[in-house]
């Protein structure tokens, strides 16, 4: 009877304990920012994905009132999927990380996605491009929250053809990425009456273009497209003007441009590059305000869409814990997917049964420093791509998941 007593109040403390974290593994959401820190994409994500999760821990507990306890561990994947798959084990297995988020670098984002999987953790990935997440590659514990190569490709491909850039040569990062976006642009430019008339895979990362930038210009192609990012995309165009490839008459098509690079390569040399971004810090008073704060975090440096896609998935990904009261990996996943998202970075939205989530994009063209009022006033919206036109139909991405 003793034991049996015993037993009764146990249940019964259980019973009392916060809700919320019922049955959250060790009382503690435990979420692990996996990022470049210090090499091709570290302003775009690394200590910027950081602050930007810890942002949204410090927003959502404080606007929601939630008892939930969230600490954020971080670490350097170096752009090497070994790397990257052993530091998430560790997590997984060891340090009971729940959650890894951020992961710039698409053999990297894969490697993760699959590891999640297996250890049944959920995955919000902002960082990698390739559509395959969500594709060929997807599984029910992964989210791919900002953008892929299939938004990136039909918002800056097919507007740059339909302008009249008909031939394109491409340089392509020699990685899962490159190839991805490679691969998703020519099928736009080839659907909208274009052709591609060369192509050549460049190391990653690659500090000198001149080459592969001679091959481009040999080609005459009117378009030379990168499908690369972060300092590969900076160095690229930093040469072609060198070159004066585009003086010249041939144009550079920034496949995957981010904010940081604009920064980096100064408007004199970006001007007029036509981008796809689904965030930028200036478009609405939601977007400038939180930016503000970020920037004053980091160094004054406005962030990049990664690092609002950091913070608006994380946000998402601790309402879907508080609401079904779990941090097992499907169940978080699964909620998530039930719960309308809505946040101040990309308002209203949705994600799909793929792990899509789905929100509008915009194709932007690079100011004239003219046009300019001062840093980071970078883009004018040229055209806004609505939601339910930005990323890849359901139905045609082979994911596993989807019934057709």
């Amino acid at each position: 009877m003793k034991h049996k007593l015993l037993a009764t109040a146990a249940l019964a403390a259980c019973a009392l304990a916060g809700t919320a974290q019922a049955q959250v593994s060790d009382g503690i959401v435990k979420i692990g920012v996996l990022s470049d820190m210090s090499g091709p994409y570290a302003d775009i994500g690394g200590p910027g994905s950081v602050i930007a999760a810890k942002m949204a821990v410090e927003d959502y507990l404080k606007a929601s009132k939630s008892t939930l306890k969230v600490e954020v561990v971080s670490a350097d994947h170096q752009n090497k999927p070994d790397i990257g798959s052993s530091i998430a084990r560790q997590w997984y297995d060891t340090d009971k990380v729940d959650m890894i988020t951020d992961v710039p670098t698409s053999s990297v984002g894969l490697a993760i996605a699959q590891i999640s999987k297996d250890k049944n953790k959920a995955h919000v990935n902002t960082g990698s491009a390739t559509a395959d997440l969500t594709g060929k590659a997807c599984n029910a514990n992964v989210v791919h929250w900002l953008y892929d190569t299939w938004m990136l490709a039909n918002g800056t491909g097919k507007a740059i053809v339909k302008n009249g850039g008909t031939s394109w040569f491409f340089l392509t990062a020699d990685y899962a990425f490159g190839h991805a976006l490679e691969r998703d642009t020519e099928a736009v430019v080839n659907k909208n009456g274009g052709k591609v008339v060369g192509k050549v895979r460049t190391p990653f990362p690659t500090q000198d273009f001149s080459s592969f930038l001679l091959q481009a210009q040999a080609s005459k192609a009117k378009i030379i497209g990168l499908a690369n990012a972060g300092a590969d995309t900076v160095n690229s165009i930093k040469q072609a003007s060198e070159f004066g490839i585009v003086k010249g008459g041939q144009n550079l098509a920034g496949m995957l441009v981010f904010l940081p690079d604009v920064h980096a390569l100064g408007l004199d040399k970006a001007q007029g590059l036509l981008l796809t971004e689904t965030f930028y810090w200036d478009l609405n008073e939601n977007t400038r305000a939180w930016s503000k704060r970020f920037a004053a975090l980091h160094g004054g440096k406005m962030p990049s869409s990664d690092h609002a896609g950091v913070y608006a998935g994380v946000l998402h990904y601790l309402k879907a814990v508080d609401a079904g009261k779990s941090d097992d990996g499907l169940k978080v996943v699964a909620k998530m997917k039930d719960l309308p998202t809505d946040d101040i970075l990309f308002g209203k939205g949705n994600i799909r049964a793929d792990g899509r989530k789905i929100h509008p994009a915009y194709l932007f063209e690079v100011k004239k420093p003219s046009e300019s009022k001062g840093p980071y006033d970078y883009y004018k919206v040229a055209s806004t791509i609505p939601s339910t036109e930005a990323f890849r139909p359901l139905n045609e991405g082979d994911c596993p998941l989807v019934k057709n």
